[in-house]
């Protein structure tokens, strides 16, 4: 069904293939477009973001629902409740 296609990237300038697994891959994911960036430059950006495995900042806080400290990806304002994983989901449970 799927062909290899040949691109130009956006960045380089560089010609790569489009593979047929890799538009199978894009097509079961849902991806419209296809990609304008060959495999270097993609790699080279996600590097300069920090990448999807850079670590996130954690938050120690005291859970308003049971009390036990426990950590959050976000800093708290202190103007809405805060909870651990347990109590967040028996909350999530009970509003719908």
């Amino acid at each position: 069904m799927y062909q290899d296609k040949t691109l130009t990237c956006r960045d380089c300038g560089n010609e790569f293939v489009f593979s047929a697994s890799e538009q199978a891959f894009f097509a079961e994911k849902g991806f419209q477009n296809e990609p304008s960036r060959c495999p270097a430059c993609r790699a080279a950006r996600r590097a300069a973001n920090g990448g999807a495995s850079a670590p996130r900042q954690m938050y120690e806080v005291i859970c308003d629902g049971c009390g036990c400290t426990t950590q959050v990806p976000f800093q708290p304002r202190g103007d809405r409740p805060v909870y651990c994983r347990d109590c967040f989901e028996a909350q999530r449970a009970n509003r719908f």
